[in-house]
């Protein structure tokens, strides 16, 4: 985590993991029959892709389901609703149960209605309607999240335990690699780019270890196995376009507060301030990570400025965002991978991106490179949902590489 006052240098640094350095993956494909039918609640894809983008949520954590027959998202009516239904649509996204049911007065035309009986999941169980009792419709929230119950330190300094729950350290074989974000009981949100090809066993889940919650390396928490490592079917190494990764975690991170996911439209303005953690070094160059879990406040920057011709001239994506300050100071770095970048909205902390890449470290004109969360829902919630609530029959050292 690189901040205030810290000296850099004129070499090139893209952020990366810290491995050391067996065994190879496999890989295993998707595949779909040309008859597959998407969101008509029947598993067609050998993965299930074809049910994994069905559901979100809206302003306000409005439940939105779309269905073979409608092809749009469309909010479901509350008549029927309860706490058994709640749970086991949360359970479709990969959540463990319903955390929060409410009700909201809408404007809508259009519904989706439940039917007599709720059957193998939310898309199956619904049927289009133009009318809805009182224009009611669900809200749901799946998590309770973001709303960590300690102090903060202000200005670029180590982080207060307890105000960051969700941070959580990586461990390739013995050592912190890269950070990550817990979003769920059973999924870590990291970056692509943690788990190179070109690095010997860096795709295999037992070599890794997650520490979540934890402020120190010197005190480490219980670690976490990971079940598997799903990576962005169309992560591009060199422009680190969609540099996302989710981790299955063996078990449930149960009594851990996740950070929450935002929900579909949701904006966070240029300018807006936000955090970024990390153990990452606090010097460009330096030869050891950071053993206190570090801080830092960042402004976000517009894509239009992050990618002007003197800032990073058209290398940021659609599904980048940039973080941070333009004179340098503020920024994060090596080590630091895969870590969230949080913003606060009505007392609720949102994951807004991943720390993915950088020109240097704390550079004028180089601000921090994110993967853009939002931009990413559907993805991100497709995979917790294929890989809860679908039950492959898979080894648990494959990777999966899923279609987007």
């Amino acid at each position: 985590m690189y901040t205030f006052n810290s000296i850099f240098d004129s070499c090139t640094v893209r952020y990366g993991p810290l491995l050391r350095a067996p065994a190879e993956k496999e890989m295993e494909t998707d595949t779909c029959p040309p008859s597959s039918v998407n969101c008509d609640g029947k598993r067609d894809c050998s993965q299930g892709s074809d049910e994994s983008r069905c559901v979100r949520f809206g302003t306000a954590n409005e439940l939105q389901v779309m269905t073979s027959k409608t092809k749009s998202f469309l909010p479901v009516c509350a008549e029927g609703w309860d706490k058994n239904i709640a749970d086991q649509t949360c359970q479709q996204l990969g959540f463990r149960q319903s955390y929060e049911v409410g009700v909201l007065n809408t404007s809508s035309s259009a519904f989706q209605s439940l039917n007599s009986q709720f059957t193998n999941t939310i898309q199956e169980s619904v049927n289009t309607s133009t009318s809805c009792p009182g224009q009611q419709t669900v809200s749901l929230q799946c998590s309770k999240c973001g709303k960590p119950p300690g102090l903060r330190i202000i200005g670029g300094r180590a982080a207060a335990d307890g105000q960051w729950p969700w941070q959580a350290s990586l461990h390739f074989q013995g050592s912190h690699s890269c950070g990550g974000t817990l979003v769920a009981p059973d999924f870590i949100i990291t970056a692509a780019h943690c788990f190179p090809k070109g690095t010997p066993g860096s795709q295999l889940p037992s070599n890794w270890r997650v520490y979540i919650g934890l402020v120190s390396q010197l005190q480490l928490t219980s670690p976490y196995n990971v079940k598997q490592i799903i990576l962005h079917q169309n992560y591009d190494p060199a422009t680190k376009n969609y540099d996302i990764a989710l981790l299955k975690l063996s078990k449930p991170a149960s009594n851990i507060q996740p950070v929450c996911l935002p929900v579909f439209g949701q904006a966070f303005p240029a300018a807006k301030q936000c955090w970024t953690t990390g153990f990452g070094v606090t010097k460009q160059g330096a030869d050891s990570i950071s053993t206190l879990l570090m801080e830092v406040a960042v402004n976000l920057i517009d894509s239009a400025v992050c990618n002007s011709f003197s800032v990073y001239r058209g290398r940021i994506t659609e599904n980048m965002q940039c973080a941070g300050d333009l004179s340098g100071e503020r920024d994060s770095c090596q080590g630091d991978s895969g870590g969230p970048l949080v913003c606060k909205v009505d007392d609720k902390w949102y994951l807004t991106g991943v720390t993915s890449w950088g020109d240097g470290c704390g550079k004028p004109n180089r601000p921090g490179v994110y993967s853009d969360v939002g931009q990413l829902l559907m993805w991100i919630y497709g995979k917790m949902q294929v890989n809860t609530f679908f039950h492959f029959n898979m080894q648990t050292h494959i990777i999966l590489f899923v279609m987007s």
